[in-house]
């Protein structure tokens, strides 16, 4: 069995590597020369004679041996950045890996699962394994700002204790073109953040596709009204969770004659341009015509805990009317229904 697997970089760092010129060097290094390594010791000050000496200490500098790299051992690269995609997980990083304290007891076990599944579907080699401890044989990274092709092991450790629930992720050994190195303290954090963002997206797909299939198994129990915000403001209310109703509106909205330009789900906006269909269509639905002229608008979305809001507005923020917005929401009802019966 092939115990080396290829990782490839997201698609967003190759999309933001792919715009930059030169090799490997030049997107780690900065792009001018480094002269300042020539300059000269600072001497002693010398007074002329008769002067006498005045001292500010503002602008002393420390006379330290300050660790760090210089010239072309200078990454310019920008830092790694943990995704924050576990819901009230809290990141804190270190001189040795990066560690995931999580909310709740099973929200541990689901990420230390998916992380041993992750490592079956990759076929990464573990050199131990314990109830609590992993440690990888060498995954293989693929990556166009390195020199050559890079390999790191880990140390993967989950610890439970009593309002504490961690995961964490070690970077503990290096080698670059098949020999093995040091782990510079630059590496060990980019590295450990690389991995931990492959375990954080994959919970976050995981989360996300749970979500899509509890709403299509509760597709039929969408319940359509009209109903008033907290000022007082008729808004259409849809009886389901955000995150059930989320992932069905696309569909009930390209039922309708809306086409979806954007989406952000954190901000609950949907970005959707009209086309009202013909007279036959509304016939067949059962409906009268949604009273909404053909052009863009932004649906605002609601979490109301087991109900989920909806607000209509024009490209200026504007509400739309409240009686083209009570023609919606019987039209939302009849394409649910539709869709129920097809």
């Amino acid at each position: 069995m092939n115990n080396k697997y290829r990782l490839v970089v997201t698609a967003v760092m190759v999309a933001t590597l792919a715009g930059c010129s030169g090799g490997a060097e030049r997107r780690r290094q900065a792009n001018q020369d480094f002269n300042y390594l020539e300059t000269k010791p600072l001497g002693s000050w010398n007074l002329p004679s008769g002067a006498q000496a005045s001292q500010v200490n503002d602008y002393v500098i420390p006379a330290e041996n300050f660790p760090g790299e210089l010239g072309a051992d200078v990454d310019i690269r920008p830092p790694q950045q943990v995704l924050a995609l576990i819901p009230g997980a809290r990141t804190v990083k270190d001189a040795d890996g990066v560690t995931l304290l999580l909310v709740k007891p099973d929200e541990l076990t689901k990420v230390w699962q998916l992380t041993q599944r992750l490592i079956s579907e990759k076929n990464i080699q573990l050199r131990s394994q314990s109830a609590d401890v992993m440690e990888t044989d060498w995954v293989n990274w693929s990556n166009e700002d390195e020199e050559s092709e890079i390999g790191s092991r880990y140390r993967i450790e989950k610890t439970s204790a009593p309002n504490r629930y961690s995961y964490r992720i070690s970077l503990i050994d290096w080698r670059e073109g098949g020999e093995n190195k040091p782990v510079s303290a630059i590496n060990k954090e980019r590295y450990s953040i690389l991995m931990t963002n492959l375990v954080t997206s994959r919970y976050d797909q995981q989360v996300r596709d749970q979500a899509k299939l509890r709403a299509q198994e509760l597709v039929k129990q969408i319940p359509i009204s009209m109903g008033q915000d907290r000022s007082g403001l008729p808004v259409i209310i849809a009886r389901a969770p955000y995150n059930v109703f989320w992932e069905r509106l696309p569909d009930v909205l390209s039922q309708l004659g809306f086409t979806v330009e954007g989406r952000n789900r954190s901000q609950g906006t949907v970005e959707v341009k009209f086309r009202s269909p013909d007279d036959e269509f509304w016939t067949e639905l059962g409906t009268k015509p949604i009273q909404l002229d053909s052009r863009t608008y932004n649906l605002q979305l609601g979490d109301l805990g087991n109900r989920t809001s909806v607000n209509v507005t024009d490209t200026d923020g504007k509400p739309v009317t409240e009686d083209a917005l009570k023609s919606l929401a019987p039209v939302f009802a009849a394409a649910i229904e539709r869709a129920n019966n097809s």
